[in-house]
């Protein structure tokens, strides 16, 4: 989103106009696969994969080429199961840039690692959102997770520049959970699926206990990010706001998975924004960081 975006930015909303949604590089690792599988069958899966998130129309507006979303799928085969069967994790990321700035800020930096689907080469690469188990619930079970993290992007990225822009796609990723593949092998969308699942993560963002979300997200690059090459110190303003909502947000649902996934990917970026801060908003902001991105505990240490 180039120049399209610096004259939207001059209003509330973001209008998007042009082509498909989303400019994606999608890779397909097979390492641990046996050798008795022709290893061309995964390069056949990468190209429709490709294709299937590139060409796919996943919302009604338009996207000039420049205002794609860039982003990235990689699914690492970690085991074969037998009979076209694999077991997967799928690592998704997804940024946007900053308004006036040469700079893209990570939105997603996620690794799901519940993936198992079948596949026979050259088999149709198809997903209905009215029909989301398909004919066979195992095959069907891999374009579900990549629709369902799709609009989880499209969600994070419509959301960023408009306050509940995301609420539709959000609610789009909500009905693939609700209406998800289930098989025994099949694993990751029920609440009860270990303790980091696709329905835990999707709850965040459409339950009313967690509506502070979403005024984090507007906050932290709307008011934060979008505001930094013009007014740097009302744009870390901004930041501290988005992270008191996401504090409140802890307090009142400790553990969270929505704002452990709102961390991923964003301890560098919010070192450097608090890194020339007053002392007192840096110890604000380390004291919240501290206390709700367990994982980069160290790294805002430097925050002194």
């Amino acid at each position: 989103m180039k120049w399209i975006v610096a004259i939207a930015l001059l209003f509330a909303t973001v209008q998007k106009t042009g082509a498909q949604e989303l400019q994606a590089k999608f890779t397909v690792l097979a390492n641990r696969v046996s050798t008795q599988v022709d290893k061309k069958t995964f390069q056949t899966l990468q190209t429709a994969l490709t294709n299937f998130v590139n060409n796919r129309k996943w919302t009604s507006d338009v996207y000039q080429t420049q205002e794609k979303i860039r982003c990235n799928f990689l699914l690492n085969i970690d085991q074969e199961l037998g009979s076209n069967l694999y077991k997967a994790t799928l690592t998704v990321q997804s940024a946007r840039p900053a308004y006036n700035a040469n700079y893209e800020s990570p939105l997603i930096n996620f690794q799901d690692n519940e993936v198992t689907f079948k596949y026979v080469e050259f088999q149709p690469v198809e997903f209905s959102e009215n029909r989301v188990q398909g004919n066979d619930p195992s095959t069907s079970n891999l374009t579900a997770v990549i629709a369902y993290y799709v609009n989880l992007i499209l969600g994070m990225d419509y959301a960023s520049y408009s306050l509940r822009g995301g609420d539709p796609y959000f609610q789009k990723a909500q009905n693939i959970v609700n209406n998800a593949p289930e098989g025994a092998q099949i694993s990751g969308w029920k609440p009860f699926d270990g303790l980091r699942n696709r329905y835990k993560l999707i709850e965040g963002f459409v339950d009313n206990r967690f509506a502070l979300m979403h005024d984090a997200i507007y906050a932290y690059y709307r008011k934060g990010l979008d505001s930094f090459s013009e007014k740097e110190k009302d744009a870390r303003i901004g930041v501290l706001s988005a992270l008191n909502y996401l504090n409140t947000i802890n307090q009142e649902n400790p553990g969270s998975m929505a704002i452990q996934f709102f961390f991923q990917g964003k301890s560098n970026e919010l070192v450097k924004i608090f890194s020339k801060a007053e002392p007192e908003m840096k110890t604000q902001a380390r004291n919240i960081l501290t206390r709700l991105d367990l994982t980069n505990v160290n790294a805002y240490k430097e925050l002194k």
